[in-house]
């Protein structure tokens, strides 16, 4: 008897090494966190640059199709950007508008040869330079260090969500959209990737658009978070296997982050969701700014948005403004 215990038990230490394992290789590493003159000193806490993009990796041309999303083009561009502070006084979630009008710093071309920095929406700088540049843009406009970065694309969006069965939430009124696909009936609902998808990008029912898109992204990525972690997904293999497969195989990390650092984001998401922490948008100053060449863009409120960046840094109580 004592045999057939100790063998069970060296089956189960043999089986959760294996799958520490398999999961770490799934983690496709990049160096976005490289240093560079005048970078941010390191803060308190921890700061997180999480990235939504537009990559269609993974996707057929029939999936796409069927997603909406258009098919793959060269590049990729963001489609949200959020900082996650975790710390002793709460985890604190905000989003940055993708039409932000900030500077970007110089940078290599395609071609080798430097860029000139330049003022620009800075989604540009994520579409020019890759996470690396969105990190030195992110950083130098908000003076906060990031210490980890996560991207995920499309499919591996459909895939984390299609993994757990859907993700239940309350639609707050009727929502049909042409562009992102999205039909919707208000009331309780529980959306498969397909429709989760489209729910984070649609924008056109909100009277303010990008900022109400924001808040979406904010309220679907808590209630993914707090019902990925459930026990009923997490200790089911028929559902954690695929759910790792999912998350971990179209992620991109910096070369530093590891299975242990995204179980802290995990559980810092889920922490924000279940109310002891909080979620926001960089304050805005003027949500339609006109820029020379006509576009319309975002521009921040500089004092108050400096102070929810001294927040972040100093690891305080981010303020809360009317």
């Amino acid at each position: 008897m004592k045999w057939s215990v100790f063998g069970v038990l060296i089956a189960v230490m043999v089986t959760a090494v294996s799958t520490w394992f398999w999961a770490d290789s799934k983690l496709n590493h990049e160096n976005v966190l490289a240093d560079y003159p005048g970078r941010p000193a390191a803060g308190k806490g921890t700061n997180w640059l999480i990235v939504g993009s537009d990559s269609r990796q993974g996707l057929t041309d029939t999936e796409q199709d069927d997603l909406h999303t258009g098919h793959d083009t060269e590049g990729k561009r963001s489609d949200s950007m959020m900082i996650l502070h975790v710390g002793d006084n709460g985890n604190t979630l905000m989003s940055i508008p993708r039409d932000s009008w900030v500077p970007i710093p110089e940078h290599p071309g395609s071609n080798g040869k430097p860029v000139k920095g330049t003022t620009a929406k800075i989604n540009s700088a994520f579409g020019n330079g890759g996470g690396r540049l969105l990190v030195q843009t992110v950083e130098q406009n908000t003076g906060i260090r990031i210490d980890h970065y996560a991207e995920i694309g499309f499919g591996g969006f459909v895939g984390v969500v299609d993994s757990i069965g859907g993700v239940e939430m309350h639609i707050d009124q009727d929502v049909k959209d042409k562009d992102s696909g999205l039909d919707l009936k208000a009331g309780d609902q529980t959306l498969s990737g397909k429709q989760a998808l489209a729910f984070v990008r649609q924008r056109h029912q909100m009277a303010d658009q990008d900022l109400g898109r924001m808040r979406n992204q904010q309220k679907f990525l808590g209630a993914l978070a707090h019902q990925a972690a459930s026990p009923g997904n997490l200790l089911n293999p028929f559902t954690f296997y695929p759910l790792v497969d999912s998350a971990l195989g179209t992620l991109i990390v910096d070369e530093d982050c590891g299975l242990t650092d995204l179980g802290s984001l995990f559980l810092a998401m889920k922490d924000v969701n279940g109310g002891s922490g909080k979620s926001l948008t960089v304050p805005i100053g003027n949500p339609d700014y006109r820029t020379k060449t006509g576009e319309s863009a975002v521009l921040w409120d500089t004092n108050k948005s400096k102070q929810v960046f001294d927040a972040f840094k100093n690891d305080t109580a981010v303020p809360e403004f009317k």
